[in-house]
């Protein structure tokens, strides 16, 4: 599968089929997830492969009321919930350094766009969730002071492929120079 194919293919899935996910997908999941950079290789993420089918209620359960997620995540053959190291992305000497304190999420922005298109390629469908309680989550995971868990990502085979929503034009969301001046390329 190449790049552009990946990118404009995977979509959020929340309908998985009856499958068992391996534990070397979910490695190979994990590897490119591992692999992305982040602010001065801070490497901030720490991911909690959750296969137990009653924690896997129980971290839904934190997630909010009518989150569309719910349900796929009960018939998911696990829930990858990535967690990140508090107070050193986007940071010196513990002092911010950008006008956006939460620059680890960027970085776990990166790493899990990475883990879901490799499970894209591996035939594997995700969704990002992350409408829940965080705090619950994290304290049903043991995720340590200085942590928090940030998302949780179902993982299964797709009952379907189905197409996405369109998306803007490029002419409707790039500017050239200054923002409203449209850049118009040939």
């Amino acid at each position: 599968m190449e790049l552009m194919e990946a990118i404009t293919d995977r979509r959020s899935v929340r309908k998985f089929a009856d499958y068992h996910i391996t534990d070397k997908e979910i490695r190979e999941m994990l590897n490119a997830a591992r692999l992305a950079q982040s602010w001065a290789n801070t490497q901030v993420w720490e991911f909690i492969v959750v296969r137990d089918r009653d924690l896997i209620r129980k971290v839904t359960e934190t997630y909010s009321i009518g989150n569309p997620s719910t349900k796929c995540s009960m018939s998911a053959s696990a829930l990858v919930v990535v967690c990140a190291k508090m107070g050193i992305s986007g940071c010196k000497g513990g002092v911010e350094q950008t006008k956006f304190s939460e620059w680890f999420m960027f970085d776990l922005g990166i790493a899990v766009q990475n883990l879901c298109l490799r499970a894209h390629e591996l035939g594997l469908g995700t969704v990002v969730v992350g409408l829940m309680d965080h705090d619950a989550c994290g304290k049903l995971l043991a995720v340590p002071e200085g942590y928090e868990a940030v998302v949780s990502i179902p993982v299964g085979r797709p009952v379907e492929e189905k197409k996405g929503p369109p998306r803007r034009s490029l002419d409707k969301c790039s500017h050239l120079n200054r923002f409203g001046n449209s850049f118009h390329s040939d």
